[in-house]
């Protein structure tokens, strides 16, 4: 086992940990956030993991993670909008730390890749990533306020 496996073990075992009591305890609001928080523990792993075993298609599978983990959170935000209107959930500090995590693991593994078409998929997917994680997080918290029936 080398460092970046290593790595990749203890985000997975900490993220993942997280991410499962809140999606099968508590109300709605900390489900959606955990969902949420899912795709910001298993998109660097699969980076990480991508670094430590050589193989170039984990990072296909980060991209699409990145993609499409946010699209997920906001259909099950908008599915859920009657149950969250009572209190609209915040995450903050969660949010940013786990932005946080994502551009250092990007970053680490931008360093290790070095300049060519690798370097601008892993910058990609660590904008999807962040900027998912954000925007799904931020839409989260200010409710959907104007569109119908939420």
């Amino acid at each position: 086992m080398n460092g970046w496996n290593l790595a990749a073990a203890v985000l997975l075992g900490a993220g993942g940990t997280a991410a499962l009591w809140g999606v099968t305890t508590g109300p709605p609001a900390r489900r959606v956030i955990a969902q949420n928080m899912t795709t910001s523990a298993v998109c660097p792993a699969l980076l990480l993991l991508s670094q430590g075993y050589g193989r170039p298609a984990y990072v296909d599978l980060a991209l699409l993670l990145a993609l499409l983990g946010p699209v997920g959170t906001l259909v099950f935000a908008r599915l859920l909008s009657d149950d969250l209107s009572d209190g609209p959930p915040s995450a903050r500090v969660l949010t940013w730390t786990a932005a946080g995590a994502g551009a250092a693991v990007v970053l680490a593994v931008c360093v290790a890749v070095g300049p060519g078409r690798a370097l601008v998929k892993l910058l990609v997917t660590g904008a999807l990533l962040i900027g998912g994680n954000i925007i799904a997080s931020r839409a989260l918290a200010d409710g959907f306020q104007g569109v119908r029936g939420g």
